[in-house]
């Protein structure tokens, strides 16, 4: 039986949503691995997400809480707001009430990425304060590390990403993630995938 993956995101300008594309890659590179996309309802908005110039959603399905524990690993994206996750994965998060009453999340191995607008603006603190979200559901924390090798030790190129997991810059929102953000993000995606299998195999 297939070890399910599910990539979870929020996205408001495509940041977060290219690199769930290439963690879902990454996660599907590994063998009896199936690796979904999802993406978390919207709060704003038509009105107010125009005003923001947002580009319209993807059509990656919409994800409800209960479905959650369908998965035997998950990885969490979103961009920062002033160094932690946005309102709309938080608000997500505050509607899987249920799965916790029934610890129906506990045990399962967990992975965050993220977005943020600058070098100094939340590159660790936004996936330090998601931890929380996971403690409480009794998840496994699964950091990337430095597993990634010479690539976390990158200095002659602006990079995003940290030990907590992969991540992107997207400055003025006109910068994309970068093909070592990329690669970062296929190897995130294949690391957890590889431990959720594993824990899966083991159970």
């Amino acid at each position: 039986m297939a070890t399910k993956v599910y990539i979870v995101y929020y996205s408001m300008y495509g940041h977060v949503e290219k690199l769930a594309e290439e963690i879902k890659k990454g996660a599907a590179s590994v063998e009896g691995v199936e690796a979904k996309l999802w993406q978390v309802p919207e709060t704003l908005s038509h009105e107010v997400l125009g005003k923001m110039s947002a580009p319209s959603k993807s059509d990656v399905p919409i994800i409800s809480p209960n479905e959650l524990a369908e998965a035997d690993g998950l990885i969490f994206g979103f961009p920062t707001r002033f160094g932690m996750m946005a309102a709309q994965f938080k608000a997500f998060m505050d509607a899987t009430g249920g799965l916790w009453r029934t610890q129906q999340l506990a045990g399962k191995p967990a992975g965050i990425f993220y977005s943020t607008g600058s070098q100094g603006g939340g590159q660790e603190t936004t996936p330090l304060t998601a931890i929380t979200q996971l403690v409480h559901h009794g998840m496994i924390f699964v950091p990337i590390g430095y597993t990634f090798g010479a690539g976390m030790f990158e200095m002659e190129k602006v990079k995003g990403g940290s030990p907590y997991g992969a991540g992107t810059f997207a400055g003025d929102g006109s910068r994309q993630p970068s093909e070592l953000e990329l690669e970062q993000a296929f190897h995130q995606g294949k690391y957890v995938a590889g431990i959720a299998k594993k824990l899966k195999g083991s159970a």
